[in-house]
């Protein structure tokens, strides 16, 4: 059916919001990666706009081999990978029988939960339950407070509830237990839902910043997150950093180190969802209209 005139300047405008609406989240990460490969003489005369002026890798060597970002990143892998397993299996375990309607206290567990979106314990007696479980100082303290998203709950519920009846009675004719439904039936037909999720449960672990900075206290422990915004407050830290070499501090400045350290920050997410992006639209859109 062919647009008309109306339709087709519609279109344009929405076309020219979101190139708009893109480009102002990929032109400061551009920006960022330009200062984080340009020499110290371009970075203080201000000219780096979208790309690297007299290419240096001064502040990429120095932050892998000066400062503990390895040991960040690896923490960072840590907190996000068993995090989101965690996530992953508690909001499966309990979004799967809340999908039925012959679990008893549906509607009653339910409601607990959703309750939960309206009220909070609130930070300090968060704080003072962790630490009565001797979690303070653990990665405990950052997977198991926030370890099922009611949001993410209610959405799984919700594709669980579309998938057919019929299917589950004739799996269980077939004698499939319940466990054995769940694993080699539901869970492979929920693959772009799951993957969804994990998505949204990876990049909130990743980017983990408040809980590790209040329940974690030994700095050999701390993310990517905390080391890089540490780099870019604490001015002597910085200033330690740079003269830890005096021959590489001449062509290297602070504000090429922070811009390393905010792209070595950034990268990993922007390398996983490529991968995710085919299941992203397609999980939230089926979780939310089967609901």
């Amino acid at each position: 059916m062919k647009s008309t005139t109306g339709e087709k300047i519609f279109y344009s405008i929405n076309y020219l919001v979101m190139f708009l609406i893109g480009m102002s989240c990929v032109l400061p990460l551009v920006h960022i990666w330009a200062l984080s490969l340009s020499d110290k003489h371009a970075l203080a005369s201000g000219t780096i706009s979208f790309w690297p002026v007299n290419l240096d890798f001064s502040g990429y060597n120095t932050l892998f081999t000066e400062t503990p970002i390895l040991k960040a990143f690896r923490n960072s892998l840590i907190i996000t990978i068993v995090g989101t397993a965690l996530n992953m299996l508690f909001t499966v375990l309990a979004a799967y029988p809340l999908s039925k309607r012959y679990f008893i206290g549906r509607k009653l567990y339910s409601f607990a939960i959703i309750f939960t979106m309206l009220f909070g314990a609130g930070m300090i007696p968060t704080y003072l339950l962790l630490k009565s479980l001797g979690l303070l100082n653990t990665y405990g303290a950052i997977w198991f407070p926030g370890l099922v998203s009611v949001w993410n709950l209610m959405v799984l519920r919700s594709f669980f509830e579309g998938i057919p009846e019929e299917l589950e009675e004739a799996s269980r004719i077939d004698g499939c237990s319940e466990w054995r439904l769940i694993i080699q039936i539901v869970l492979p037909l929920s693959v772009p839902v799951l993957a969804a999720l994990s998505l949204f449960y990876g990049v909130s672990h990743w980017n983990a910043f408040m809980n590790v900075l209040i329940y974690i206290n030994d700095s050999s422990k701390h993310n990517l997150s905390v080391l890089v915004q540490q780099m870019i407050q604490s001015q002597s830290l910085m200033q330690e950093m740079t003269n830890v070499q005096p021959d590489m501090a001449a062509s290297l400045t602070p504000e090429g180190l922070k811009a390393a350290g905010v792209m070595v920050l950034t990268l990993p997410m922007l390398l996983v969802y490529p991968f995710l992006q085919k299941y992203f639209v397609k999980g939230v859109m089926i979780g939310a209209v089967k609901g």
